[in-house]
């Protein structure tokens, strides 16, 4: 498992019946998680201190109840060495409690921020005049995105939300990256790759993070079952002849790291050499030194 356990300013601080207590800087929330199935004992007195929690409907959705948060605050993670155009090495960060139990940011996924701002800090370590082109596909408020162009990529945003993209830029202001460094698109993925394949444009690395459903800006769906296959195929045409790596995130549950590990080697090993992972991601829980499973990722790189 590749477990995110750099964080400073985030920690799941324990788990129990449903519910996982997370501390987000200096505010604890609680939420819902369909994988916390044990019914360990609530020892530590954090549980008694929280900021927020978000209460799931029978119905579905549910709604937050603010006991003590701002409307919105900050929090950052730690990129290190590898960000040389983040001020201090550091990723900024918004945060704002909204629909569905989300914060504007998916902690975990700073595993993969770390392990690719590496290959591209290396790279350009390598050869400094080299202009290593990255897509963000699905990119949602910009964690890759910001980890990417800190370490000297020149990034392409998109995401078919447009809130989801300005919130994103308002991460990248505060992380304090060049304006130049990205590109930001509200589009929707799909036709966005298609458009790039027509245009001849090639990337060094592509980033995905589909949601397991999802609409576009003119109602196209996505469901990922159904379309994952033929979109790696896609974007596989837009990678340049020697990339840098490729990376899938998956939650949706009935495709596990072998599956995404399959169709990677399937699509992308069948026109490029080089080595081919996927695990489950998880963060770190403090109370019991365990690790909550968040879901998996599949990355190929050279």
């Amino acid at each position: 498992m590749w477990i995110a356990d750099k964080w400073k300013d985030y920690e799941v601080l324990d788990t129990s019946k449903g519910e996982k207590l997370e501390r987000w800087g200096d505010y604890i929330l609680l939420r819902p998680d369909p994988q916390v199935i044990w019914q360990t004992e609530r020892k530590i007195p954090s549980w008694k201190n929280i900021n927020a929690i978000y209460h799931r409907s029978s119905k579905g959705g549910g709604e937050w109840e603010f006991i003590d948060l701002p409307k919105e605050w900050e929090i950052s993670y730690p990129l290190g060495e590898a960000a040389s155009l983040a001020p201090e090495g550091n990723l900024h960060f918004r945060l704002q409690p909204f629909s569905f139990k989300h914060t504007g940011l998916f902690p975990e996924q700073a595993v993969n921020w770390s392990w690719f701002a590496g290959i591209i800090h290396k790279a350009k370590v390598n050869d400094p005049a080299r202009e290593i082109k990255v897509l963000n596909l699905f990119a949602y408020t910009g964690g890759a995105t910001l980890a990417a162009a800190a370490a000297g990529a020149q990034v392409t945003h998109v995401d078919a939300s447009k809130g989801m993209v300005t919130w994103a830029k308002e991460n990248a202001k505060l992380t304090g990256l060049p304006e130049t460094s990205v590109r930001w698109l509200t589009d929707d993925c799909k036709k966005f790759v298609e458009r790039e394949i027509r245009r001849g444009n090639k990337y060094d690395a592509i980033i995905m993070d589909p949601p397991s459903y999802g609409r576009g800006p003119k109602g196209e769906i996505w469901k990922m079952e159904d379309s994952i296959y033929e979109f790696i195929g896609l974007c596989e045409k837009i990678l340049n002849d020697d990339p840098l790596f490729f990376l899938i995130n998956s939650y949706t549950t009935g495709l596990q790291p072998g599956v995404i590990k399959y169709l990677m080697e399937d699509i992308i090993g069948t026109h490029h050499k080089g080595n081919f992972e996927a695990e489950e991601i998880g963060l770190p829980v403090t109370s019991t030194g365990l690790v909550l499973p968040c879901g998996c990722s599949g990355r190929f790189y050279r």
